[in-house]
């Protein structure tokens, strides 16, 4: 069972790191994040991108012609959020007509990895594509996926007898739900450029089984190289950026604190969220996670409790162990196990008889 921390490769803690003015856009639930739910945004597919309703030339003889469509277009997947501890992993798609992508993502608006950019360019770009009357507005549309923290880590920790569902599976089934939503919505999409999840040509084998009428490329660092994924990008960083200030706003309500806890060192940082980026290399968010770990709740919905940083402090620092009694044999257990018979109470009592007051007899029932 994979129940260790997931990490990026270094990740720039100052470029991961969430403004206090990011641009919140509709892709956050507020409600639905709050709950520690995950949940799908999908924008409205700008009127140029769907099919033509117009009639059917009148020399088109033949009865079986295919559908009208939209104009050609291409699609990026990424995602942000894989490594940190705090807050949801945050799957994104972007889509646009072919000819577009170069001249209106690269030349005109300078799009590229989310990860290079500053959050203050990223919110720049989510807040103009989010904007009616903008060039990306009217020819771009956009969704995400966001998996919470909670369900990622019920997933993660599902008893060795069940099923294993690990980061990556969760990640390629939120990458098709996506795909499948844009399709269900009338986008002609005919190519599809993904940034990879582990070894390329195995990714790409499965998209290409799921979606077979589709050109499909799985590459390492694609959101560098595709202009289509670079945006993805940015709507998947940005949506996980607002969406932890989000939680972090309502837990600091919550502690009533600021969210800084009782034990904040002096010098910490004071301005925006003191849980910093969310990601275990972080010295403020796994600081942040010190003092404010409930002993038997450990947190809230923004956490993954299937990440060795939660774990390990739940185990070693203060978490109060319980333990849960097993079913030596599944399904034999009756209602009148949990009770003993009164004339061998000490010799053969029942821990679990015991748990709700005095044991009875049978002779009771």
């Amino acid at each position: 069972m994979e129940d260790t921390q997931m990490t990026d490769d270094a990740p720039n803690l100052a470029l991961e790191t969430p403004t206090s003015n990011v641009f919140i856009p509709p892709s956050v639930h507020r409600d639905a994040l709050l709950r520690g739910e995950t949940f799908s945004h999908y924008s409205p597919v700008p009127p140029s991108l769907l099919p033509s309703t117009a009639s059917p030339s009148s020399d088109t003889t033949d009865s079986a012609a295919a559908p009208p469509q939209g104009p050609p277009c291409c699609l990026g997947v990424d995602e942000a959020g894989r490594g940190p501890v705090l807050g949801p992993m945050v799957y994104g798609v972007f889509y646009l007509p072919l000819p577009l992508s170069d001249p209106l993502l690269k030349t005109a608006h300078h799009f590229d990895d989310s990860k290079v950019l500053t959050p203050a360019v990223r919110s720049g770009l989510m807040r103009s594509l989010c904007t009616a009357g903008t060039d990306l507005h009217s020819a771009c549309g956009w969704a995400t996926a966001s998996l919470s923290a909670r369900d990622i880590g019920a997933h993660m920790l599902r008893p060795s007898t069940a099923a294993a569902y690990n980061l990556n599976a969760q990640a390629m089934d939120a990458t098709a739900e996506l795909i499948r939503g844009v399709l269900a919505r009338g986008v002609n999409v005919r190519e599809i450029y993904v940034d990879t999840i582990g070894q390329p040509a195995a990714y790409q084998k499965r998209l290409e089984r799921l979606f077979p009428t589709l050109h499909i490329t799985v590459a390492k660092k694609a959101d560098s190289l595709y202009p289509c994924v670079s945006a993805a990008s940015v709507c998947a960083k940005v949506t996980r950026d607002a969406a932890l200030e989000c939680l972090y706003e309502a837990r600091a309500a919550q502690l009533g604190d600021g969210g800084e806890g009782e034990g904040q060192e002096d010098g910490a940082e004071k301005d925006g969220m003191a849980w910093g980026s969310g990601y275990p290399s972080d010295a403020r968010c796994v600081g942040w996670m010190r003092q404010n770990m409930h002993p038997v709740f450990g947190w809230g919905p923004e956490c993954r409790f299937s990440w060795g940083t939660a774990k390990d402090m739940l185990e070693g620092k203060g978490g109060v162990k319980v333990d849960w009694p097993m079913d030596e044999e599944e399904g034999t257990s009756r209602m009148t196990d949990f009770f003993v018979d009164s004339g061998s109470r000490e010799k053969d009592a029942d821990e679990l008889g015991t748990w709700f007051g005095t044991p009875v007899g049978l002779e009771a029932f």
